[in-house]
């Protein structure tokens, strides 16, 4: 999996006094992958400004604030890889970038608390070279038992169905316009970049599910959220098992995109690409649990 060119050696920042329904959520997240930090924003608080902070608004509106944001891609991987990308190569990693923490921000708190905060993209500024985001929580979804069902804010739905039915709209309003504004420099129709969407949601909170050492609870979970007939979302969460050298079982899954990395290191693809083969799979998983 490509991950996010965010922080993951950044100094554990101070913890803010809890802003919301949601606060221990991330929180806890911050605890495992320290790169990345959700700060809530009370509300009589500005969001940052400078600094290398954008709105997400900007970049779903496509202009030059996205042209900024990519340009930090096209960098990076002049640098990295000593080449220079297509431009949909580029608008693809910078979207991933932008989308997985992103997706994490609603799927983070519904996997550990069952509470789904909505993030219209006027709420959320990145800062990506610092892994951060700048975010107001105004409301969230919970079950009838939650002890917070009383709070402002609070939308309570009846089961764990619609509950799963808030992520998919909460993500959806998120990442809808931001798809929008990234779509005329991706080469990709909306069934394309749906596919991405599901990519990000899944891949996302399975990682940081296996950060928290509950990562069967969130493939489960997962599989409910994402059965592959939920629109806009194209594709499942489609994980499965492999078997390794000694018999051990080796979780899997296939992407219902392609990030596109394949086109800077044609040897090198994710684990969970399609171009990339069961054996391949089995090797690279088995040497990774090894380290």
């Amino acid at each position: 999996m490509l991950l996010p060119a965010l922080a993951p050696g950044a100094a554990r920042p101070a913890v803010r006094p809890a802003a919301s329904p949601v606060a221990e959520a991330y929180a806890r997240l911050t605890e495992v992958f320290p790169g990345l930090r959700f700060q809530e924003l009370r509300a009589d608080e500005q969001a940052p400004q400078d600094g290398g902070w954008v709105p997400a608004a900007r970049l779903a509106d496509g202009g030059a604030d996205l042209d900024a944001f990519l340009a930090w891609d096209n960098a990076q991987i002049l640098r990295d890889y000593e080449q220079q990308a297509r431009p949909d190569v580029i608008a693809s990693f910078g979207l991933h970038r932008y989308a997985w923490p992103a997706c994490l921000l609603i799927t983070v708190p519904w996997f550990l608390l069952r509470r789904v905060p909505r993030f219209p993209v006027a709420n959320v500024t990145f800062q990506r070279s610092l892994g951060r985001m700048a975010v107001r929580v105004t409301e969230f979804a919970c079950l009838p038992d939650d002890p917070a069902a009383d709070t402002p804010g609070a939308r309570v739905v009846p089961d764990e169905e619609a509950l799963r039915g808030e992520v998919r709209a909460a993500v959806a309003e998120h990442l809808g316009p931001v798809l929008e504004g990234f779509r005329p420099r991706m080469r990709r129709g909306p069934r394309a970049l749906w596919g991405m969407a599901t990519d990000e949601i899944v891949e996302g909170l399975w990682y940081v599910a296996h950060l928290l050492g509950e990562e069967h609870r969130a493939m489960a979970d997962l599989e409910q959220l994402l059965p592959g007939t939920t629109k806009p979302y194209v594709g499942a969460a489609a994980f499965r098992e492999l078997t390794g050298p000694n018999g051990e079982a080796l979780p899997t899954r296939d992407r219902a995109s392609c990030c596109l990395f394949y086109t800077l290191r044609p040897e090198d693809t994710c684990v969970t690409c399609p171009r990339t083969c069961d054996a391949q799979r089995v090797r690279r998983l088995t040497a990774a649990a090894a380290r």
